[in-house]
């Protein structure tokens, strides 16, 4: 388990960097969603968020080998979606409620929602928003990472 880890997804590049405080520690290959270009904006768009966001559960029973839930929406996404009807205001409120309290946001709205990073391998973009890796990838972040662990998703 890292004392102070974070981790850094760079979509263009598939990577996932992780580090402890600023030490990069492990590199590993991923795969995103269906659609890899921009931002996701609503539920099936096949894309994978972008922004800061943490780990909000840890699922060792995931479909997918293993699976770490992030926390999308987050409230970036949450005003987006206000804005654009996408959202109420009772989901806005839960969701920066979640946001606020570092749990885990409201999941079922039309922003989408149940983004994790977790195993299924790497053949092709074939998430419907996820991080894939290979199982025994997912297996050592895993281990390596806790509930809270900063997320930074780029271009």
């Amino acid at each position: 388990m890292l004392k102070n880890a974070r981790i850094v997804i760079t979509k263009s590049r598939r990577r996932l960097d992780v580090f402890d405080g600023q030490t990069l520690v492990r590199s590993f290959i991923v795969v995103v969603g269906s659609t890899p270009c921009g931002d996701k904006e609503a539920e099936g768009d096949g894309r994978t968020p972008e922004g800061e966001f943490y780990i909000c559960t840890k699922n060792p029973e995931s479909k997918f080998h293993l699976s770490l839930g992030i926390s999308y929406p987050n409230i970036a996404a949450a005003e987006r979606g206000l804005i654009t009807a996408l959202i109420t205001s009772e989901e806005y409120d839960q969701i920066v409620s979640a946001i606020n309290e570092k749990r885990a946001p409201l999941q079922k709205t039309a922003l989408g929602g149940e983004i994790y990073i977790h195993g299924g391998g790497l053949e092709g973009d074939w998430t419907e928003g996820c991080i894939a890796l290979e199982n025994s990838a997912i297996e050592e972040l895993f281990a390596a990472v806790t509930v809270g662990t900063a997320i930074l998703i780029t271009p």
